[in-house]
C-alpha cells in the first residue's frame, strides 16, 4: 500500500527503544525499509554495527551517542549518516527524542560482544 498510516505501521521493542516499521520487504517493499524510532529518556542504546547504510533524520528532542568513537548529539531537523559497519550507539537525551530512519532490505547488525541481529523492523 502505497500510504502507511501510523495505525498501519507494526511497533517493535528492543530495550529502551521502540521501532514503528512503516516501510520493509515484509510489508511490500522492494528494497527500501523505513521505521520511526523512539528513544526514551536518558535511554543508554546497544552499541552495533550495521551491515547496511543507515540514515537517521531527527523528527523530535535530543539523540545522542557515538559514532565510529565520536560522540555526538542531535535535534530535530539534523541527520546521521551511519556507513556501514561502523560501529553506532543512539542514546536518547534528557527528553528523549524521535528519528525518521531508512535503509536497505536485509539490514542486520553485529553487536559489540558480537551477537548478530536480524530486526524485525527491517525484513
Amino acid at each position: 500500500m502505497p500510504v502507511v498510516r501510523p495505525t498501519d505501521s507494526t511497533r517493535h521493542e528492543l530495550g529502551d527503544a521502540q521501532f514503528e516499521t512503516y516501510v520493509a520487504p515484509s510489508t511490500g517493499s522492494e528494497d527500501l525499509c523505513a521505521w520511526r524510532l523512539v528513544v526514551r529518556p536518558g535511554a543508554r542504546g546497544l552499541a552495533h554495527r550495521p551491515s547496511n547504510e543507515e540514515v537517521l533524520l531527527v523528527l523530535s528532542g535530543t539523540l545522542c551517542g557515538a559514532l565510529g568513537g565520536e560522540e555526538f548529539a542531535l535535534v530535530p531537523g539534523e541527520v546521521l549518516h551511519v556507513p556501514a559497519d561502523v560501529e553506532v550507539r543512539i542514546d536518547g537525551g534528557p527528553e528523549g527524542g524521535t528519528a525518521w530512519v531508512s535503509t536497505t532490505r536485509g539490514l542486520e547488525a553485529v553487536t559489540a560482544a558480537g551477537e548478530r541481529l536480524t530486526p524485525p523492523w527491517a525484513q
